[in-house]
């Protein structure tokens, strides 16, 4: 198992809490210097917050460990690549790398929709790479909305 494998495994188990909460089951860690010093995982429908994605969850707890807002010599994993907001966040703090699971067509700015991570114009580019653990992170996104399609049909049956 590479180093890589090994964090976005821990990365996936918090996706796993956000699933258990019947969160969308994103999980994050940030790593300084080989040790993971913060986790995170979706909690937006539990918070009643925008806010509370996994990403930002890691960021604020990242910043507190390290007593700075610059993670410079830090590396996020990410389950799902981050949207435009976690994106924007990962640039204001400096993040040196971060290394995606599985990409999102839909909403993601590491690559799919734009790449806010690597925008000439911003003071800072975060060096990306993207695919580890990647079908198992998008088994996990698609066992969460296939139950949720099917709790929903099933509730409208009920009605």
């Amino acid at each position: 198992m590479t180093q890589d494998e090994k964090y976005m495994k821990a990365a996936l188990k918090q996706a796993k809490k956000a699933y258990a909460l019947k969160e969308v089951p994103i999980g994050c860690v940030i790593v300084q210097n080989g040790k993971i010093i913060a986790r995170g995982y979706n909690r937006r429908n539990t918070d009643k917050n925008t806010l509370a994605h996994a990403e930002l969850s890691a960021i604020r707890k990242a910043s507190k460990k390290t007593g700075d807002w610059r993670l410079e010599d830090c590396t996020m994993y990410v389950t799902l690549e981050p949207c435009q907001m976690c994106a924007g966040a990962i640039v204001q703090s400096r993040l040196q790398h971060v290394v995606i699971a599985t990409m999102n067509p839909k909403a993601g700015c590491a690559g799919s929709i734009l790449n806010l991570l690597d925008m000439q114009q911003f003071n800072h580019q975060v060096k990306i790479t993207k695919g580890v653990l990647e079908e198992e992170c998008a088994t996990l996104l698609s066992s969460f909305f296939k139950a949720l399609r099917e709790e929903k049909k099933r509730k409208k049956e009920e009605e």
